[in-house]
């Protein structure tokens, strides 16, 4: 009966130490100062220091040396994919509206079925073709300035848009690359001052105040 008794008050013993009621415990003075905002208040018998459960850094690690956004060459393969996939649902639309008033004259009919099915594809392609084709170069120009730069800013933006506006209206002589340039010139400026914004309005406030 006794080392029943005695096994027993070791098992309790166990017990009471492995949830921290047999150690070395924190008392109301220690918990007081420490922040527990956004929690329920601790238990004083669970042998954890609240401190080491407020984080002020943040909850994911990142590789040595990784950036916390996306680089220009991660983007590249979504900024390609995304103008593709773009330039073909325009172009079928465009290609069905065409198709249509081509064919508005002709009975529905197997010849004007195909007709219009031809005039989607040649228009979905070419719309692809065109727009992966800017975004392949406006990708690759980004991605060069930045390696030479060493910086990601919106003047990489502007520099790449301008760069393959050029490029890709170069065929037409110095006019149409200097059309071209100005064109990514602007659109790549109205895309860097959309995102800056509210950036740029914040700071207007704070000078009028």
């Amino acid at each position: 009966m006794e080392s029943g008794g005695g096994s027993g008050n070791k098992t309790t013993g166990g017990l009471a130490g492995f949830f921290g009621a047999g150690g070395a415990g924190y008392s109301h003075a220690d918990l007081a100062g420490v922040p527990l905002t956004g929690m329920n208040p601790l238990s004083p018998y669970l042998n954890v220091d609240p401190r080491y459960l407020v984080q002020d850094t943040d909850e994911f690690i990142l590789p040595t040396g990784a950036n916390k956004t996306r680089g220009r060459f991660e983007l590249a393969f979504f900024t390609i994919g995304g103008c593709c996939m773009t330039g073909a649902a325009f172009g079928a639309v465009n290609g069905l509206r065409l198709g249509l008033k081509e064919t508005q004259n002709m009975p529905w009919s197997k010849p004007r079925n195909v007709q219009i099915l031809n005039m989607v594809t040649r228009q979905g392609a070419l719309w692809a073709n065109t727009l992966g084709s800017l975004a392949l170069l406006y990708s690759a120009f980004g991605v060069i300035i930045e390696k030479t730069r060493g910086a990601e800013d919106d003047l990489n933006t502007v520099a790449a848009g301008t760069m393959t506006g050029m490029l890709y209206k170069c065929t037409g002589g110095f006019r149409g690359a200097a059309r071209g340039g100005l064109a990514g010139l602007t659109l790549t400026s109205l895309y860097a001052l959309y995102n800056n914004w509210e950036h740029m309005k914040g700071s207007l406030l704070q000078q009028s105040l």
